[in-house]
């Protein structure tokens, strides 16, 4: 039985063997890349088509948003900060004293992720826990000097990244596209 298997194993790889190769693709004009056979199934490339002014809002919102957020992530992680981190950082110097629940709902987060990224900045000794003076239950956060100091690292990776977003848009512009993105989130939080 074994020599059986073993001559028609011998015979399939021999006939393999003597298979014909594809033909290499013809090379293109010289100065150009060649052709490809997914050309025409590509999207087009941010700012073009639908991915353009031609586009959905709410497409070309999370484009955008995902685009900076990309920007910002990249610039962070030197620091060893994450988008949500700074995010967390940035609503405690705003607004101290906030609740983990009250956190996940300005930061946009869910509240598992608050718990996480709390954990590890409180390990990190960039905040702090005290209980709410009147509801013992309620625990506060607020930034410590390390935390602060941390905070301001980041914020020069964000406000290089303003200043990109803002390039080109004159102050009235800007105003503009500020009232207008809080408009959207107030208006569809409804």
């Amino acid at each position: 039985m074994r020599k059986k298997q073993r001559s028609v194993t011998s015979r399939r790889s021999a006939k393999r063997s003597t298979r014909k190769s594809p033909k290499p693709a013809k090379r293109a004009k010289s100065g150009s890349a060649p052709p490809s056979p997914l050309d025409g199934l590509r999207p087009p490339q941010p700012g073009q088509g639908k991915r353009g002014e031609q586009g959905y809002f709410a497409y070309l919102l999370r484009q955008a948003a995902g685009a900076s957020r990309l920007t910002l992530e990249r610039a962070l992680s030197e620091l060893g900060v994450t988008p949500p981190q700074f995010l967390v950082l940035t609503m405690l110097k705003a607004y101290p004293g906030l609740s983990g629940a009250d956190l996940a709902r300005v930061a946009l987060l869910t509240p598992q992720t608050v718990g996480v990224i709390i954990r590890n900045l409180e390990r990190d000794g960039a905040i702090l826990m005290t209980p709410h003076p009147v509801h013992g239950r309620v625990l506060q956060w607020t930034l410590t000097r390390r935390g602060l100091s941390l905070l301001e690292k980041c914020r020069k990776h964000a406000l290089a990244l303003e200043r990109r977003l803002a390039a080109g848009l004159s102050g009235r512009e800007q105003a503009t596209v500020r009232r207008w993105l809080a408009r959207i989130a107030a208006d569809l939080q409804q």
